[in-house]
């Protein structure tokens, strides 16, 4: 597709590209980066003219985060672009060596911070180069801060908590762009010690299928794919292995005019808490932070309530992603089946004498948390000491 500055929409071609490269509002985004199944990444060591590396991996996402290409905050995603000297007015074209691939990503991220003025490279790299236009060496530069401002768009992405909601709700239909291989459980997912699997309910349209060669398809094709999974007046919400070819079925869904969102986790965030959330509810396969804390979760609520200083003291003993899931399984769990799961737990990691002196000091510790440690809080301090011993 091409189209003049005034029409922008959601891809341009490298024709078009070419012939608005003096435009002083353009702005060129590199945003390759290496395929999770394969180690490749660059065709060569050129770029296209006054292209800017687009840093996907560790400028916009949040490297803090437990999962991959975890969305950034609004500041983080405004200062990154700001360095790259991206203002508001800005006409961005994003691409990468691949073709298309990593770069939907980018363009969907600026959707999502309010940014309408952007565009993928159809084709990418491998289209500029098939024709043969004018290439320069891969260089870092810096650049003049830029005034772009972000505004966060929350419709554009859907998060873990809502998706088991979402996947029994009519009005959404839930696509996932990884292979049918991958998709149908056929072979491991690429990522080590994550399990194969697939979202609830769940259709599967893996994002290669709707490219030729390096570019998208036909309208016309396009439309033919979406049809065979969903309605017209469905929202879509797109997933893959972390959120990177999700993107690729969010750009052509919005051509396509859909309404339509990524989920940033994608498999590997949902793959990985379902696991957790399941091996809680097995008692001998906790770990020993799992078993602290839960402990400590049962003696903070004994008098019903627990105290700021108590969850503190918790918190210093394991990490806060512990903390939730276990404390999710406590809120499950009777009163009785709570001392069958501290008696299976204690059981299954062969606690000795002072493993168990170093638990009750931890329960001790945390029952004081709050100033004192009442009858109940000893009542079953004592009870403990019976049952472990």
């Amino acid at each position: 597709m091409s189209k003049t500055i005034e029409g922008f929409a959601e891809t341009v071609s490298v024709k078009w590209l070419k012939a608005n490269l003096s435009n002083d509002r353009l702005v060129i985004l590199d945003a390759s980066m290496a395929k999770v199944t394969s180690n490749a990444l660059d065709l060569s060591d050129k770029q296209i003219p006054n292209a800017r590396f687009f840093d996907i991996k560790n400028k916009f996402s949040d490297t803090s985060a437990e999962f991959p290409n975890t969305f950034p905050s609004e500041t983080q995603f405004e200062e990154s672009a700001q360095e790259l000297g991206i203002n508001n007015n800005s006409i961005i074209v994003v691409y990468d060596t691949f073709g298309i691939y990593s770069s939907p990503r980018a363009w969907w991220l600026f959707k999502t911070f309010g940014h309408d003025n952007v565009a993928v490279l159809d084709g990418g790299l491998p289209e500029w180069l098939k024709h043969n236009y004018y290439t320069e060496n891969k260089q870092n530069k810096t650049y003049s801060l830029g005034d772009f401002k972000a505004k966060y768009k929350q419709n554009n992405v859907v998060y873990f908590q809502s998706l088991d909601v979402i996947s029994q709700d009519p009005n959404f239909k839930i696509i996932d762009a990884r292979s049918s291989d991958r998709f149908n459980c056929l072979v491991p997912e690429p990522r080590k010690d994550l399990r194969s699997g697939i979202l609830p309910n769940s259709k599967n349209l893996p994002f290669n299928t709707i490219l030729e060669a390096n570019t998208l398809k036909s309208t016309e094709v396009l439309k033919q794919r979406f049809l065979a999974l969903a309605k017209p007046n469905q929202h879509l919400v797109f997933s893959c292995g972390s959120g990177i070819t999700a993107s690729v079925l969010s750009l052509a869904a919005t051509i396509l005019g859909y309404k339509n969102s990524v989920y940033d986790g994608s498999w590997t965030e949902y793959g990985t808490l379902k696991t957790l959330r399941l091996n809680m509810e097995q008692p001998n396969t906790w770990t020993k932070d799992e078993l602290l804390a839960y402990i400590l979760i049962v003696v903070a609520h004994l008098d019903f309530e627990e105290t700021k200083e108590e969850k503190d003291y918790i918190l210093s003993r394991v990490d806060r992603a512990v903390y939730q899931r276990v404390h999710e399984q406590f809120d499950k769990d009777s009163d009785y089946q709570s001392i069958q799961n501290i008696v299976e737990g204690v059981k299954s990691h062969d606690y000795y004498r002072n493993d168990l002196a170093d638990l009750f000091a931890d329960i001790k510790l945390m029952a004081f948390a709050d100033g004192n440690m009442d009858i109940m809080e000893t009542t079953i301090y004592n009870q403990l000491k019976k049952i472990l011993k």
